[in-house]
């Protein structure tokens, strides 16, 4: 691989083009891991993991964005609304219902452990997110600004309908709904970042949160799984609702063909392709990673013992503590 020139003839050389698209797979595995922490044993989730990335991510990151099978049928992904959200939001359900509840979920209420981090985190995440998907232009050109704007607004616009949203049904808008709120944003307008226009963008967000909201407060209480950072509600949701949103509004100013338009503007075909694409991921995802979990769970316990969970994940899979007294009072 040469780290000065690019084979596929990008603007970009070989080595950042790699590097890039590895940044992309390190995120589906944050986001997935999230639905089971607290209960988890590591050594089961790495390999997990490990098989996880060949046998779904990699295989959708060429079938969308290489000439595969999902970009054939002429489907359309700026920068992962398919191959990151739904493929690990899926896999996070999947993977959440087969290693089950944590010992004490229904019973106490899971609050956010440190809030200003909360808000910290989602802070870098909405910095971060611009060069995940403004760089998805892979130059520094008119195209990669375009979505840095929409990616922008849209996250304002989703942060603001949550809180709204938050104040009308509970009375109180929190600022860990914002930042839920923000990242929904965020995920919903990544699969049409540089597609769809800035008004359209403002929609994507305004109307993303509502979606995910629901998801997360409602389906996820009626259907009892213990997703414990709603890698579901907020990323697979988001992102199908993405990718529909894609569909609907992308503007032939900047699509990649006439063929592949937004609903509104006349044509059907990227529509319909894109129900199709979702179906073929989500059924893809869940199908993989079941068969995956229960192997390893074959070998191995996939759980802690409730001893170990009732102490930590911290101290009994890594003998760590996060916040040590330094007092003898940590043992």
């Amino acid at each position: 691989m040469s780290e000065t020139i690019s084979s596929r003839g990008l603007a970009i050389p070989d080595l950042l083009f790699a590097a890039f698209q590895m940044m992309f797979s390190i995120i589906c595995v944050a986001i997935l891991t999230g639905s089971v922490v607290e209960r988890m044993r590591f050594t089961p989730l790495t390999i997990f993991v490990v098989f996880w990335l060949f046998l779904v991510y990699y295989p959708f990151a060429h079938m969308v964005w290489d000439e595969g099978l999902l970009a054939k049928w002429g489907t359309i992904d700026f920068a992962g609304g398919d191959v990151v959200h739904i493929t690990s939001g899926v896999s996070a359900l999947v993977l959440a219902i087969v290693v089950g509840k944590r010992r004490d979920f229904g019973i106490l209420e899971h609050r956010p452990h440190n809030v200003p981090f909360v808000l910290l985190g989602a802070g870098l995440l909405w910095f971060g997110w611009f060069g995940f998907n403004a760089g998805s232009a892979l130059a520094a050109n008119g195209l990669a600004v375009h979505a840095l704007v929409t990616t922008h607004v849209s996250a304002a616009a989703a942060m603001f309908s949550w809180l709204a949203l938050e104040k009308y049904v509970t009375g109180h808008p929190s600022l860990v709904g914002g930042s839920t709120g923000l990242v929904a944003g965020l995920v919903a307008i990544t699969p049409g970042a540089g597609f769809v226009s800035i008004w359209s963008a403002i929609l994507i967000g305004a109307m993303v949160s509502p979606v995910c909201f629901y998801a997360i407060s409602v389906l996820k209480k009626r259907f009892a799984y213990d997703d414990a950072l709603d890698a579901f509600g907020c990323h697979g949701v988001g992102g199908i609702f993405g990718g529909l949103a894609t569909a609907i509004f992308t503007t032939p100013d900047l699509a990649l063909d006439k063929v592949n338009i937004g609903l509104i503007y006349g044509k059907a075909h990227l529509f319909i392709v894109t129900i199709l694409a979702i179906i073929f991921t989500a059924i893809w995802s869940a199908l993989v990673t079941y068969g995956i979990i229960k192997v390893i769970a074959h070998y191995m316990p996939l759980r802690v013992t409730d001893r170990d969970e009732a102490i930590g994940l911290d101290d009994c899979e890594h003998k760590e503590t996060a916040y040590p007294t330094f007092m003898g009072l940590d043992s």
